[in-house]
């Protein structure tokens, strides 16, 4: 086990007495409490983390979709200690050679194009506003129409670009210039174009919306809308992206086996959290034709790109490709699915939405009271809206975990 400082061991045992933890009083007296937190967690190793009072739990939230290699994988324990002996931030003012061979990788994997670096899902989201924002300026186009139940974060730009009005209470007014529509319906998309609109965002899945996945039909329809306005197609891929579909991207696994598949290409994409593996890097990738419409000055990072942070992606994408872990993610998602669907229909469960390491399971309980519920059984899930419960596990989960997580889901429910 790792070792504790003074401080946390304190906490421990005073937990163990059944009275509130140090680390819950500081957090109590100091954390602005925007979220309603459950354990205290001390370790983590592989798909396993141990809470304050030594049990462990199935990790399979991954922390939002953030832990694509699960806990203290050698490669990034390894990456993380060397990196700092070298550098570890130089600013945006000077190259470095992590971020040129990551932006590297990326357009390889996507496409030609070129790559904004920053820290956060959200920043990657506002960099998408602002890119579709300049592109139009000129034409008087401003307007982004957005989809119902989405989730863009929670900056006053991505907030205003959220579908979702539960999230938006309180800060009135928004930011004008955010038009939202039903999801998967191209009808309504198009009859929401006017002479102001310049971008369409959605995502490939729609994850905190309650694991809703765009139809093919949909995906290749706002294509050729985009085309056919001249307006921007811009994906916001920071949940589902980066390989967690069994796919580098969504909409990749979405347009398997269609006709058009192979050549849809959006305008430009966000990305985020399983980049890092659980390292702060968040990045957009812009299509070769609008490359350039951000220029210098016009936006910009202070700590996004580091030589630390996209030491980190790199060797992310080289674990990736080494543990064949695409193809895991993928076979791993087929068991999750093919088991969650056998109890449609019996004890509450209605439904079984996603794919990959993006797997929603729906049903007539309250989606916080059943992952405290599970959280209780040992196995560590995501709520979501629409009575949806989140599997995000990490893309080297095993299929002895998936089963034990499976065998836990029947027997709590």
């Amino acid at each position: 086990m790792h070792a504790l400082s003074p401080q946390l061991s304190g906490s421990l045992t005073e937990s163990r007495t059944g009275m509130p933890s140090e680390i819950e009083g500081l957090y109590a007296q100091f954390v602005v409490p925007t979220a309603k937190r459950g354990l205290t967690l001390v370790r983590g190793e592989g798909r396993q983390v141990w809470d304050q009072n030594g049990r462990r739990y199935l990790d399979l939230g991954g922390g939002v979709a953030v832990n694509s290699l699960g806990h203290a994988h050698p490669a990034l324990c390894e990456v993380l200690a060397r990196q700092p002996h070298v550098l570890v931030h130089s600013s945006n003012l000077y190259f470095n050679e992590w971020q040129g061979r990551l932006a590297q990788r990326i357009v390889e994997l996507t496409g030609p194009g070129k790559v904004f670096f920053c820290n956060s899902g959200a920043e990657a989201n506002e960099a998408l506003i602002k890119l579709a924002r300049k592109h139009g300026h000129d034409q008087g186009r401003y307007e982004i129409i957005t989809a119902h139940n989405s989730f863009h974060g929670r900056t006053m730009a991505t907030l205003s670009a959220t579908g979702q009005d539960k999230i938006k209470k309180g800060f009135d007014p928004l930011l004008p210039g955010f038009v939202h529509v039903p999801f998967n319906d191209l009808a309504a998309m198009e009859a929401a174009i006017t002479p102001k609109t310049t971008a369409l965002l959605v995502e490939g899945v729609q994850g905190e919306g309650g694991v809703f996945v765009a139809t093919p039909d949909y995906l290749l329809g706002l294509r050729k809308l985009a085309d056919k306005h001249g307006l921007l197609l811009l994906f916001d891929a920071v949940q589902c992206g980066f390989f967690r579909s069994g796919r580098w991207q969504s909409y990749e696994r979405i347009l398997e086996g269609t006709a058009e598949g192979d050549s849809f290409m959006p305008d430009a994409i966000a990305m985020a959290k399983s980049m890092g593996a659980g390292y702060p890097i968040g990045a957009m990738w812009v299509r070769q034709p609008y490359q350039d419409v951000l220029g210098p000055g016009s936006h910009g990072t202070t700590y996004g790109g580091s030589p630390l942070a996209c030491a980190v992606a790199l060797t992310v994408l080289e674990v990736v490709e080494r543990e064949n872990l695409v193809e895991n993610i993928r076979e791993r998602g087929e068991q999750l699915v093919a088991g969650l669907r056998k109890l449609v229909g019996t004890r509450g469960v209605t439904d079984v939405r996603g794919f990959g390491g993006i797997v929603g399971l729906v049903t007539e309980r309250d989606p916080l009271e059943l992952v405290a519920h599970l959280t209780s059984a040992g196995l560590i899930l995501i709520p979501a809206a629409n009575n949806a419960v989140r599997f995000l596990p990490a893309l080297n989960v095993t299929a002895d975990e998936i089963a034990e997580a499976l065998a836990i889901v029947e027997k709590a429910l």
